[in-house]
């Protein structure tokens, strides 16, 4: 495959539909391991000067701050919030405090406050 200059990189993605656009992020995500929420909350920081201190949050942290009793039904709730592993999630479970999802939207983030405080769990949304 012939390698690409940044600008004919650019002039190809400028071609593609909103569609091929988003499908082209979830396969970058995929194959990188990253996520580009991080690039696109920064972005609509900086571009919303002070009009966004005015707006509500609609973005939040779901923060673990506290276990509880039922430690191996948080680790479940956890696993399919996130879909990580059974290491992963025991591992993110065992460091409380910790982040369990980033930058989720205001209904997932009561959601899944909800489902990990009926389980025992102490939670923040930050």
């Amino acid at each position: 495959m012939a390698k690409l200059t940044t600008a004919e990189f650019i002039e190809a993605i400028k071609e593609l539909s909103v569609l091929e656009l988003n499908d082209l992020v979830k396969a970058c995500e995929e194959e990188f391991g990253v996520s580009a929420a991080a690039g696109v909350v920064v972005a609509a920081a900086g571009a919303g000067d002070g009009a966004a201190a005015a707006e509500e949050k609609d973005e939040f942290d779901v923060e673990l701050t506290e276990v509880g009793p039922n430690k191996v039904k948080v680790i479940k709730v956890v696993r399919e919030a996130t879909g990580l592993g059974l290491k992963e999630a025991k591992a993110l479970v065992d460091g409380a405090p910790k982040v369990v999802k980033e930058a989720a939207a205001k209904a997932e983030a009561e959601d899944l406050k909800t489902k990990l405080e009926a389980e025992g769990a102490k939670v923040t949304l930050k």
